[in-house]
């Protein structure tokens, strides 16, 4: 199927006007030349801006909560992101069955190639194998859009000969990402997502506060966010995984909601 044409979003043309315009101003009229870095400056302030705010819709559509459908009208979509890991990932899969949940890995590429029977595994319980990029390079969203798409299509390719099918969603490393993203994943077919709410348990290890990020003024619809790989101690981090999942699961529940993948 041939993808709709791609229509970049608003603030695309519009910084091009201004740079045209800016550099018009300053080729007729030279002493006009602060006035016109000052708006080629600003807009680049506000293309930066745009890219570090992950659930800004400033440089094109984002998925920050699940549609408002009859479906999907009790459900909280439990996302994963930077695995699989052989240690942390199989514990992860073991406390979402107890529950009868399911969820959505975000996985690395490189990762994917290296533990694929792991990822067949975790597509056969039921959960969802989507894109995190080939590397989870901390300057993804400095990369000019041939890298970009290099990242992405390999992604796409290991985790679709691994599990049969292609990815449909992508979501950027940090979810930072740069206004060439937009474009790319238009091309590869991919719908970026980032979340409602995340834990922060890559970086803060009391599973108290991890789970109080989770849980406070949960809603139908929200996406949230929790880390399956990345740096650190292994053990660690499973074991506060293994302590943060259980009460989140707990609570969906109590709320009468239920855990699910991305649709």
């Amino acid at each position: 199927m041939t993808p709709d044409r791609y229509r970049p979003p608003a603030i695309i043309p519009a910084s091009a006007a201004v740079h045209v315009l800016a550099l018009g101003s300053m080729a007729v009229e030279p002493a006009r030349w602060p006035l016109a870095v000052g708006a080629m400056v600003a807009n680049h302030a506000a293309l930066v801006l745009g890219g570090l705010f992950p659930r800004c819709r400033i440089l094109g559509a984002n998925l920050t909560r699940l549609s408002a459908n009859k479906k999907q009208s009790r459900a909280v979509a439990v996302t994963f992101d930077d695995g699989p890991h052989p240690e942390i990932t199989p514990r992860v899969l073991d406390v979402l069955e107890m529950t009868g949940a399911t969820a959505t890995f975000f996985c690395v590429g490189q990762f994917v190639e290296r533990h694929d029977s792991l990822v067949r595994e975790m597509a056969e319980r039921g959960h969802r194998i989507e894109n995190h990029t080939w590397s989870h390079s901390n300057s993804f969203a400095f990369l000019k859009p041939g890298a970009l798409a290099d990242q992405i299509s390999r992604t796409q390719a290991i985790i679709k000969e691994v599990t049969g099918r292609a990815p449909e969603y992508f979501r950027a490393p940090a979810g930072i990402r740069s206004p060439w993203l937009d474009a790319v994943l238009h091309r590869s077919g991919l719908r970026l997502v980032s979340w409602t709410r995340r834990g922060f348990d890559a970086i803060d290890k009391n599973a108290n506060r991890v789970s109080r990020r989770l849980t406070r003024n949960l809603q139908p619809g929200d996406i949230l966010l929790l880390h399956d790989g990345g740096k650190g101690d292994a053990d660690q981090r499973s074991g506060l995984l293994c302590d943060v999942l259980p009460r989140l699961l707990t609570e969906i529940e109590r709320k009468g909601l239920h855990a699910t993948a991305l649709p």
